[in-house]
């Protein structure tokens, strides 16, 4: 069976949040939460904490090509994150489930599409959701453009669907507590990481036996055999 062909939205949502429009204070509750239980291996932890993916919130905010930047993280492990992130969201708001899984989020998205016009990009009488219901290949034929303009249709699509956030900035003259806050934040988290790794019954396992261990990624790994 062929394999479909990527569409721009596909190429789009690649660049998007795992998560967007959660409730006030959920961002919050997971970054207290540092990476949780049972998020991979403590490997693949250490690389996204190297990365700069301190805790669950700024996994739940990055693009699934954020992640992927990131060595040994690839499409498996990007959704064995969802799917980790969406059980936490389950755990502190009701209907979480439902309303943040990978269809809902998709269904917001293209919502926002249709509301917005394809004359922008020279698509008179269609939607940017229209658009973005082709596949890339095609559109790229029929358009006629380099892959470095494509790049920045895609780019531009993306732009228009990000969450608004406001930064929050520390001021001048508390960098520097706020530096230290941050420090000692991150060496409680790698403490809980290691307690909790202690009391794993797979924490001295090979790496791919712990992966075949998680049930986030046995399940996942199972349906690709099928």
């Amino acid at each position: 069976m062929p394999k479909p062909q990527a569409t721009l939205f596909d190429a789009v949502r690649a660049r998007l949040p795992l998560f967007d429009d959660l409730p006030d204070g959920v961002v919050e509750r997971l970054a207290a939460g540092g990476y949780g239980r049972g998020l991979l291996t403590a490997s693949v932890r250490a690389r996204l904490r190297k990365a700069g993916f301190a805790d669950q919130a700024m996994l739940a905010l990055a693009s699934p090509a954020d992640l992927m930047a990131v060595r040994k993280i690839g499409p498996l492990r990007v959704e064995a994150i969802r799917d980790h992130l969406l059980g936490e969201l389950a755990r502190l708001v009701p209907g979480a489930r439902a309303d943040h899984d990978r269809e809902a989020t998709d269904l917001r998205r293209l919502d926002r599409l249709r509301a917005q016009p394809g004359a922008r990009f020279g698509r008179a009488g269609e939607t940017c959701a229209d658009l973005a219901s082709r596949s890339c290949d095609a559109l790229r034929a029929e358009l006629e453009i380099p892959a470095a303009d494509f790049d920045r249709l895609v780019a531009s699509l993306a732009l228009a669907l990000q969450p608004h956030r406001a930064p929050v900035l520390a001021p001048e003259d508390e960098t520097a507590h706020a530096a230290d806050a941050t420090r000692t934040h991150a060496e409680l988290l790698r403490e809980r990481d290691r307690e909790w790794d202690e009391a794993a019954p797979s924490a001295d396992a090979p790496e791919h036996d712990a992966e075949k261990w998680n049930p986030v990624f046995r399940n996942h790994h199972a349906s690709t055999e099928r």
